[in-house]
C-alpha cells in the first residue's frame, strides 16, 4: 500500500514533501491536508495526471477539479479577468475556504476537464498545503474520496478510499468535516450576480457582508 507520512514528526515531513514534489512532478498523485477535508492532488499542468486524478475519484471530465493556488499572484496569473467584488472576497477569506469561479485565462496550456473556459480557484490556509503549492505550483485538487463517498477527514481514509491509486500520502491530522463554500463570479461582467454553487466553511451572511446585493442565492442548495 501506498506509504503516509505522518507530518507532525520532523523527518516524516521532509521525507513526505520529498517524495510528493517527485510524485508531482512525474505526474502522479498526492492526498494532502487542507483546512477544510483532505485532498487528492495532481499538477494542473500535466493533463494526463488531472485524468488520473478523475480516474481514482471515479469522475468523468464533465466534473473539472478545483485548483489550489499558493497566493493572489497566482489568481492573476490564472484569471482572464478578476472583478473587483473577486478581489474584495479574496481579501476577505483567502487563505480559507471559499472557492472561486472565474473565466479562465485564454492563453493556459492545460485541460482539467469540461470546464467551458472557466476554472475554480483556493488558496488554502493548511501550512502543508501551501508550502507544497509554493513549491510545485497550482494543483489540481478534490476532496480525497471516492464519488459518493464521504470527504476523507483523515489520511487514514484517504488511504482507505483510494489506496494505490495514490503514491504519497501527507498526513496532517484531523481536518474539518465541511468543504469550502463555492461562488461563481465568470459571468459577473455580464448579469451583475455572484452566485453560491455550493454551501461550506463561508457561510452566506458572510458572503453577503462583503458583496451585498451582488450575490445571488438559488433556490435548491447543494450541500457537502
Amino acid at each position: 500500500m501506498a506509504a503516509l507520512y505522518d507530518c507532525s514528526v520532523p523527518s516524516e515531513l521532509l521525507t513526505g514533501m520529498r517524495l510528493a514534489r517527485a510524485a508531482i512532478g512525474r505526474g502522479a498523485l498526492v492526498v494532502i491536508p487542507t483546512d477544510t477535508v483532505y485532498g487528492i492532488a495532481a499538477d494542473a499542468f500535466n493533463p494526463a495526471a488531472v485524468q488520473a486524478l478523475l480516474d481514482a475519484k471515479g469522475r468523468t471530465r464533465s466534473s473539472p477539479p478545483p485548483v489550489l493556488v499558493p497566493g493572489v499572484a497566482t489568481l492573476d496569473a490564472l484569471a482572464e479577468t478578476v472583478s473587483q467584488p473577486v478581489r474584495d472576497l479574496v481579501d476577505a477569506f483567502w487563505p480559507g475556504g471559499l472557492t472561486i469561479i472565474v473565466p479562465a485565462r485564454s492563453s493556459l496550456a492545460w485541460d482539467l476537464g469540461d470546464t467551458r473556459g472557466t476554472v475554480a480557484l483556493r488558496q488554502p490556509s493548511d501550512p502543508i498545503a501551501l508550502e507544497l503549492l509554493t513549491e510545485v505550483g497550482p494543483l489540481a485538487v478534490s476532496s480525497a474520496n471516492l464519488t459518493g463517498e464521504p470527504a476523507a477527514t483523515t489520511a487514514s481514509l484517504a488511504r482507505e478510499s483510494l489506496g494505490d491509486s495514490v503514491d504519497v500520502y501527507l498526513d496532517g491530522g484531523a481536518t474539518e468535516t465541511i468543504t469550502s463554500t463555492i461562488v461563481d463570479a465568470s459571468t459577473f461582467g455580464d448579469d451583475g450576480a455572484i452566485r453560491i454553487v455550493r454551501h461550506g466553511a463561508v457561510s452566506e451572511e458572510q458572503l453577503r457582508s462583503i458583496l451585498g446585493d451582488v450575490l445571488s442565492v438559488p433556490d435548491e442548495r447543494l450541500g457537502g
